[in-house]
Parts: structure tokens; C-alpha cells; sequence
């Protein structure tokens, strides 16, 4: 055997069994099944779900897709282990922490404006003070829910001044236009199917109330799958130059899946943002400004800090790996 050999064959071993603990690592950090949700308030989710990119990226995982009615229920499936990645509203994650649910936000899907206090066409209530003593539907852990109480303490007012009626996102529209309630801290699509056809008005707006649409996973999920996490953010990129590139096929997507008509759909992707995605300070500090009201309404446990359950949600290593590199 010529000394060439005698140092190759064990070279030759070794690069064997590295490529084997490479080859096991990255099959050990991919799960088998991959479980995510989509909703109407998240664009880019149906158009991840429509193109099945998270499919083709991850042969041999198993993706599932659960629908998501509200923030309330996205979360509710990721804390009860029914989900492994769930969109939300920024706040209502910041609130799902603060309560004690081990969850990292690692992605901003959107800008939206996609919450507003609207009231009937004929209402006589023309500013949030008039609400006092008032009804108002609204879906208890949502971003709606929570515009709905950063505004009426703009307006001198608290939850205690009104009767927050609490109801699903699409129960609250019809209580609306049907008289049981004076206002709706609406939800689009729904809110512009509401404006466009049954003429509801737009009683107070404020983009600064409403926070961003967020993806967001456990603490544990993270933790054991990076890769995956990283993959899933990679696919929502892609659906993001997409949806900016194709409005009108965004907003014919959207219509389909809601089955709600295309002028609806334009009037909600009108007011969403897809510009920024990555994680960072000023999402941070967007979501700071809202921690008073949450101390305030007694809507998080006593002695908790929610500056510092903000600075521990918003997690930007795993789009930091993937933004603006593909």
C-alpha cells in the first residue's frame, strides 16, 4: 500500500462520517410535520398556501394549514400545540407573552391598517366620546380589541364607560348592521365588506392603533428547528415580492379565499403595507407605546414589565439570516 493510500482511506472515512452527522443534524432539526395557519387579515399566508412553496422547500415534511378567524384563535392554536407558526397582530402576541405564553415573533408579514371603530350609515355617534354609555362588539385578545381601548382612552374614556360586547370578528359585523350594537372595532376584509356594502362608516382611525401583522412560534419550536424557521421565513418572502408585484392577482387571491367580492379585497390590500419585514427597533418601540394601556386595563398579570415581554418577543436572528438575501 503506498503511503498516498494509507492517508487517504482514513481521510476518506472521516469525511464519510461528517457528511453522516451532517446529514443526521439536519434531518433531526426538521420536523416531519410542519403545522401553520392562514388568515383573510394575512395576505402573504394565502399566498404561501396557494403556490405551495413551504411544499416544494421542504420535501418530505408534511406541511398542514389551519384558517385562523381572529388573533385570538391563531393564538390559542399555537399555545395549545395545534400550530407551529401563527399570525397575528403584534399586540395580541405582546399580550399572549406577557400572560405567560412562550412565544417569539420572528417575522412582520404586514403593515396594515385593518382596524378602525365603524358604526352604521345612519348612526347619530360622530366622535369615541359619543360612545359612552354605548355597545361595542369586539373580539377580546384581537388587535380590534385593543384600538378599541388605546382609543377610548384618547377620548377621556374607559372600558368601564362603555359595554364591550365580546364576539368573533364576523359576529361582530352583523351585530353591527343589525342594531345590537352602536360600534365595531372591525377586522378586514370584513370591515370594507362592511363599508362597501352594507355603507358602514368609519367613526375613528388611526394607523398607530393598529400593529403589525406578525408570524410568530414557541420558544421550544425555535429552538429545536431553526432551519425550519428559516425556511418558513424564506417562503414568506417569496409571497411578499409576489404580493407586491401582482396587486391584482394578491386581490383576486383574496377575494376567492374570503369569498368576499374583488372590490373588498382591494379596499383591504389598499391599506396593508408589505414593505418592511424584518423584526427590529422600530416595530419594538411601536409595540412599547401600547404597554400603558395594557398595565391600565388590568389586561396583564400584576408586576409584569411589558417593556421588558416586548424586548423578549421580537426575535430578528432568523429573518436576519434570510432578508434581503434571496
Amino acid at each position: 500500500m503506498t503511503l498516498l493510500k494509507r492517508f487517504s482511506q482514513p481521510l476518506l472515512a472521516a469525511a464519510v462520517l461528517l457528511a453522516a452527522l451532517a446529514g443526521s443534524a439536519q434531518a433531526a432539526d426538521q420536523p416531519g410535520e410542519v403545522r401553520l395557519d392562514y388568515a383573510y387579515y394575512s395576505p402573504t399566508s394565502l399566498v404561501v398556501r396557494h403556490f405551495g412553496w413551504l411544499e416544494k422547500a421542504l420535501p418530505g415534511t408534511k406541511v398542514d394549514w389551519v384558517l385562523s378567524q381572529g388573533s385570538n384563535r391563531s393564538l390559542e392554536y399555537l399555545n395549545g400545540g395545534s400550530i407551529d407558526f401563527a399570525s397575528t397582530a403584534g399586540l395580541a402576541a405582546v399580550l399572549s407573552r406577557a400572560n405567560g405564553s412562550p412565544i417569539k415573533t420572528v417575522y412582520i408579514a404586514s403593515r396594515p391598517e385593518w382596524t378602525a371603530l365603524a358604526v352604521r350609515k345612519d348612526s347619530p355617534i360622530k366622535t369615541v366620546a359619543d360612545l359612552k354609555g354605548k355597545k361595542i362588539a369586539a373580539t377580546k385578545g384581537t388587535d380590534p380589541f385593543l384600538f378599541t381601548l388605546r382609543s377610548l382612552q384618547q377620548a377621556g374614556l374607559t372600558k368601564d364607560d362603555v359595554e364591550l360586547v365580546h364576539l368573533q370578528h364576523a359576529d361582530g359585523r352583523i351585530a353591527l348592521e343589525k342594531g345590537d350594537v352602536d360600534a365595531w372595532a372591525g377586522l378586514d376584509p370584513l370591515l370594507a365588506a362592511s363599508q362597501l356594502q352594507a355603507g358602514s362608516q368609519l367613526l375613528y382611525r388611526n394607523i398607530d392603533f393598529n400593529s403589525y401583522g406578525v408570524i410568530s412560534v414557541t420558544e421550544k419550536f425555535a429552538k429545536e428547528h431553526a432551519d425550519t424557521v428559516e425556511q418558513v421565513i424564506r417562503v414568506y418572502e417569496q409571497a411578499r415580492s409576489w404580493a407586491q408585484q401582482h396587486p391584482d392577482d394578491l386581490a383576486a387571491l383574496l377575494a376567492k379565499e374570503s369569498g368576499l367580492p374583488l372590490d373588498v379585497a382591494k379596499l383591504q390590500l389598499s391599506r396593508t403595507d408589505f414593505s418592511d419585514s424584518q423584526p427590529g427597533p422600530k416595530q419594538i418601540q411601536a409595540l412599547k407605546a401600547a404597554a400603558p394601556i395594557l398595565t391600565a386595563e388590568g389586561l396583564v398579570r400584576k408586576g409584569v414589565d411589558v417593556n421588558a415581554v416586548v424586548d423578549a418577543l421580537i426575535e430578528p436572528r432568523f429573518g436576519a439570516q434570510v432578508i434581503g438575501k434571496n
